[in-house]
Parts: C-alpha cells; structure tokens; sequence
C-alpha cells in the first residue's frame, strides 16, 4: 500500500473511529455513504481536489488517495462485519427463543401502479392498449408526426441517437434501409403512427388518392421514453409516459376535454378541476395545454409544488393534424382524432405528493427501499 499523505493519514484515523463506533446496521450504511459516495462522499471529494493539485504532485497525492480509498473500504468491511445482518454486534450472544423476523414482501413499483390505475380508466372509456419500440426512427419519431428538420428535438443535444451498425430487423425493419438514422425514442407518440398504419394497412408507395375511411381507432400507448434534460427534482432523462389517441369520424374538442376530465376523475378523485390553456404542437392542432388543480393546497396556492398558482401542469393534448392523420393512412377530409400524453412520474407525483422525480429511481436521493415502501 502507498504512503499516506498526512492529512490523508489524520482523514483515516477519523474513519476508524466513527466505524469502530458503529453499533447498528442503520449507522454502519450511514457512514458507508458518508464516505464512500459516488457523488458527494468524502473519499470523491479527496479524488476531485486532485485537479487543483500541481502536476508534480497529482502522482503522489493520487497514490494515497487510492490508498485512503482501499482502507476505508476495509473498515467498513470490517464493521459490516461486526454488526451483521440483524442490526445487532454478533459478539453478543443470540437469544434462539425471540420470534423470529417476518420475511419482508414484494409490492409492485408505484410507477406501475399509477400505470396500471391510468391503464384500467382507460379501458372503462373503451381505449386498448398498443405497445411499440423503444429504439426509433425519426420517420415515426419526428417525420411522421409533422415535426420538422428544423425543429430543435432533431438536435443531439434534445435526443439520444444512436450509433450502432445495425439492428435486429424482425423487431425494426425500417431500421435496415440505408440512411436510416436510430435514435432512443422521445416520446410514445410514435406508437400513434404505428397503430395508424396497422389499421390502415399502409404501405410506403401509399398515394392521396388511396386514402380510406378506415375503422375507428382508440388506443392508449404507455411506455419508457429518453431525453438528455439535465437531472432535477422535476427532470429525468429516462421517464415514462402514457399516449392516448382516438381517430373516428365527428369527434370533437369536447369529447377530448369530457375523456381528460374522466381520466383525472379515475386517478385523483371526483374532487378534482382541470382547465385547458392554448398552446403548440406540431402534431396537434389546435393544441391545449391541462393542468389539474394542486392536490396540496386545494387551488389555495398556499404550497411550493404548484408555486402559488393552485394548478399543476400535466398534460399536452390537442386535435391530431391533418399530416399525421395522412402519414397513418387516414383521410383527414373523412375522419378527426384526438390525441394526449402525459408523463406518467408527474401523475405519480401528483397523486402522492412526491417533490422529486429522482426518489423513484435515484437510490443516492436517500432510502430507496424505505421510499418505496411507503405506497
């Protein structure tokens, strides 16, 4: 082992103290991430300084910091131990006629119970569910949804491409063409096109003239989705959403506000209010922005999570756009639809109470396990 620094030497000392101390599991984990962290323990902190370090020194200094790193590694082993499974010292003697522990239980992940809650409301308003690729094509992820080259999603910096040689054509032959680039998809919305054509029956060669009055379509696509947005408490880069699309003949803007009442009725309680605010979309038009009011303050605006205002965004929706209903193979002179999506962490956080989108997968936020536990 390399040669402590001396202040590398005094860091360690101080460590094994506090995990010689360590009397419970609880406190063992406490101090493993304390200093062991990947992102704010005290053992990074000692790598990061390094890029202050002069260059004739950042040998040296590194090779005790590796060094730090290995024993206090060896000290939490050691007290891990010490304590074992149970919380207690193993060096007391065990009481063989205490109860025994009740094995813990699974439960299913609150985002898959708001999705399945979302997903059951959905099927009392006669949608069925449609599934598709998660790795995409910017034909069904941008073309086809009348988003134009110049839009800023084509941008790297707002979608994960991808650059791989090929990939399995059975589950995306549209991939094999030449040209043709990859990307983890950014929404559910793709699916949209794909159910579309599936009840079209569309082909690539498809004129305007060979447009039909196809049957009607209601579905709702749920899935996982991808952006490069910077991690915040509101911010993910791999989410899930929840796409809804109904295509007939005589639909209206009101039979799409009627179905988002219904559907927040179903998750969040008769109580609830919606309003709708004009917006943009490529694909919607005209399109609306839903907000739901705060489940926190009751509208009062007297809570942090809806910053004053008493509503929460939720949703984007809108009337589906004469190009997309075309690119599916419909007449957009015979028939309309409607469309939605939503994300289905912001759903969950809304009928829960949750402040941070990370708690859901982030075990560094904190007690991943005990988080959970609490749905």
């Amino acid at each position: 082992m390399a040669e402590l620094t001396h202040e590398d030497a005094q860091f360690l000392e101080q460590a094994r103290r506090e995990f010689g101390t360590a009397r419970t599991a609880e406190e063992v984990e406490s101090l493993r991430v304390k200093y062991l962290g990947r992102r704010q323990g005290l053992v990074q902190a000692r790598f990061d300084s390094l890029r202050s370090a002069r260059a004739e020194e950042r040998r040296r200094l590194g090779a005790s910091a590796n060094a730090l790193k290995e024993a206090v590694e060896q000290e939490l082993a050691a007290a891990q131990a010490r304590v074992g499974r149970g919380g207690r010292s193993s060096e007391r003697p065990i009481d063989a006629t205490l109860p025994g522990l009740r094995p813990g239980t699974g439960r299913r992940h609150v985002l898959v119970r708001t999705l399945e809650r979302l997903v059951d409301v959905a099927a009392t308003l006669g949608f069925s569910v449609a599934e598709g690729p998660e790795v995409e094509t910017e034909e069904y992820n941008f073309d086809a949804l009348n988003i134009p080259s110049e839009h800023p999603s084509h941008d790297s910096f707002d979608t994960f491409y991808l650059d791989v040689a090929s990939l399995d054509g059975g589950s995306l032959p549209e991939a094999a063409r030449p040209g043709v680039r990859r990307l983890l998809r950014s929404h559910t919305s793709p699916v949209q096109v794909r159910e579309m054509r599936k009840r079209t029956g569309w082909r690539r060669d498809w004129r305007r003239a060979d447009l039909k009055d196809a049957p009607p379509l209601r579905v709702v696509a749920p899935g996982r989705v991808y952006r490069p947005d910077a991690v915040d408490a509101r911010h993910y880069h791999t989410f899930h959403q929840i796409e809804g699309l109904a295509v007939d003949r005589d639909i209206t803007f009101l039979d799409l506000k009627h179905t988002l009442h219904l559907f927040m009725k179903g998750l969040l309680g008769e109580g609830v209010s919606v309003r709708f605010r004009p917006s943009f979309f490529p694909f919607t038009e005209p399109s609306a922005e839903m907000d739901v009011s705060c489940p926190f303050c009751g509208e009062s605006g007297r809570c942090a999570v809806c910053h004053g205002s008493g509503w929460i965004e939720l949703l984007g929706c809108g009337m589906v756009h004469p190009r997309v209903l075309e690119a599916g193979g419909y007449d957009p002179e015979r028939v309309v639809g409607f469309a939605f999506g939503m994300g289905i962490e912001r759903l969950a956080m809304a009928r829960h109470g949750i402040d941070d989108i990370r708690l859901f997968c982030d075990a560094e936020r904190g007690n991943l396990l005990g988080f959970l536990e609490q749905f």
